[in-house]
């Protein structure tokens, strides 16, 4: 998937060169399949964030759009031109963005950012993922993967999702979802999809899954070799179909105990006790219906995972926040707990 990618990425900057269109970075693998434990038997999608750099001439400026809990933040990207008058006297190859008319760029330009990719002067989600999808369909035709494998697009309207197959038999689901980087943090803006019923497509829901892999590699490094955290990750997605409780509350738990329990009793001889660890942690947490992200105010966070300053500074924000405010989903989410701990 890496190479793929890679590849894409590589023969997308070729037919991009020379324009006004975003320029697209080296690709990162994030979710359960790149953090090593989506369960094997599940057909796995490869989740790969493709971050974007605003083209030259053009700064992208990021703004906030609720008010909300920091869990919940949601931006718009403005893209702003710069003057290029300057430029434009001298070197006489653009013209400024800033101080002609619509319809004069209109007539001397290609297409550009502002007009393909955005809705007013936002970036538009659902106009960005089209032109991923079709660039990967430009693109594939000169990749050496294309001999071997079949290219298959698929429908998605926040990211660009293909598949690709090898001899009838073997298939691959990519996603490449778009963002943008805030500041020199690993936290993106992300196309991902998100659980409310309308997002506007000028609405970027910030991402965490960045700072989340790197988590994982992290304690990789440290671990010793028989560490079976992973193991335990997988096991709980797999028992957790079709429960109400998500993966993402179940890896939240795992994170936070691999910052208080020493990695030498991760070891496979230790596998049971960890799992009722586990367990005793989210009870707790639905009891309580208090459950930490794990990134905001959370002062042991390895160092080499970069965090934005305001992140360091805020209250500890509750994934269960929304058990507090419905009694209902309270009760659902205990009995939710007691399938789980039956199965």
């Amino acid at each position: 998937v890496k190479d793929l990618v890679g590849n894409l990425i590589l023969f997308f900057r070729v037919l991009l060169s020379n324009t006004l269109f975003p320029e697209l970075q080296s690709a990162i693998g994030v979710g359960s399949a790149f953090e090593g434990w989506t369960p094997c038997e599940e057909d796995v999608t490869y989740h790969v964030l493709v971050p974007m750099k605003a083209p030259r001439w053009h700064t992208f400026h990021l703004e906030l759009c609720n008010a909300g809990p920091m869990l919940a933040r949601n931006f718009c990207i403005r893209v702003e031109p710069e003057c290029t008058c300057l430029r434009e006297r001298l070197v006489g190859d653009v013209l400024c963005f800033l101080h002609h008319s619509e319809e004069e760029l209109k007539r001397n330009e290609n297409p550009s950012l502002l007009r393909t990719l955005c809705t007013g002067s936002y970036l538009d989600v659902q106009k960005t993922a089209r032109w991923y999808h079709q660039l990967v369909k430009a693109s594939w035709v000169a990749l050496p993967q294309a001999s071997r494998w079949r290219l298959k697009m698929l429908p998605c309207d926040r990211s660009c999702k293909f598949q690709v197959t090898k001899d009838d038999q073997k298939k691959i689901i990519i996603e490449m979802m778009p963002g943008v980087q805030q500041g020199d943090s690993d936290i993106f803006l992300s196309s991902q999809n998100t659980e409310a019923i309308f997002t506007p497509s000028t609405m970027w829901p910030e991402s965490y899954a960045v700072a989340e892999v790197k988590f994982f590699r992290h304690v990789a490094r440290q671990a010793p070799h028989d560490t079976f955290h992973l193991k335990c990750l997988q096991l709980y997605a797999h028992i957790l179909v079709g429960i109400g409780l998500s993966t993402y509350t179940l890896k939240t738990v795992v994170m936070h105990l691999l910052n208080t329990i020493p990695l030498s009793r991760w070891r496979m001889s230790k596998f049971l006790m960890r799992l009722q660890d586990i367990m005793e942690y989210l009870h707790g947490c639905l009891e309580e219906k208090h459950l930490d992200h794990f990134f905001f105010g959370n002062q042991n966070v390895p160092e080499e995972i970069i965090l934005p300053p305001a992140f360091q500074t805020a209250e500890p924000s509750n994934l269960f926040q929304h058990l507090l405010q419905d009694p209902a989903a309270h009760a659902k989410a205990l009995r939710d707990f007691d399938e789980l701990q039956d199965r």
